[in-house]
């Protein structure tokens, strides 16, 4: 996971194609560590879902930070 969080704010630092790739490979084999420890009963089933959701709302915080709300595309 901590590979992923660096990911995520190297994407925040400088938004690319490449970075936003980078991230989403980041968090995909971290997803895979996450539901392997799950299955095999070393995380709970709740725990595990909550390390994933954690991962999401990190990228969803960034990409909503680096993209414009409505208002102010509206004002500019």
């Amino acid at each position: 996971m901590k590979k992923y969080f660096t990911a995520v704010e190297d994407y925040a630092k400088q938004p690319s194609q490449e970075s936003l790739e980078e991230v989403q490979s980041r968090m995909s084999a971290a997803y895979s560590k996450i539901d392997k420890a799950v299955k095999r009963g070393v995380l709970h089933s709740n725990n595990g879902a909550r390390k994933k959701s954690r991962l999401a709302k990190a990228l969803k915080n960034v990409s909503a930070q680096l993209t414009p709300t409505p208002e102010e595309v509206t004002a500019s």
